[in-house]
């Protein structure tokens, strides 16, 4: 029977991260940015868990990843208004054409 190992996870993790990063740098789009740090963060909540299961650690790598959720959670909310206000000033999202916040 195939068991699934720790290199699995770290695999599945990598490939999260790298979505992620890749969604941050290509993406101009606010809410795929945002997307796209929910990826990395998310990858972080893999690895936290998957060390704590196959590395013995006890219960703190599942408080870190709960308040990574929780940290996740928030970022999502507050990031999402912020867009949701952009949007209804300047009637877009993309991140090039939202150079009139700087001034």
């Amino acid at each position: 029977m195939f068991e699934i190992g720790l290199t699995h996870y770290l695999i599945v993790s990598a490939i999260l991260f790298s979505l992620g990063v890749l969604a941050l740098s290509i993406r101009r789009n606010a809410v795929l940015m945002l997307m796209g740090v929910e990826l990395i963060l998310n990858s972080a909540n893999i690895n936290l868990l998957a060390f704590s299961r196959y590395k013995g650690l006890a219960l703190e790598a599942h408080v870190f990843a709960l308040f990574v959720i929780i940290l996740a959670a928030a970022e999502a909310a507050v990031a999402l208004a912020i867009v949701l206000h952009i949007y209804r000033t300047n009637n877009t999202i993309e991140a090039d054409r939202i150079s009139a916040l700087k001034e």
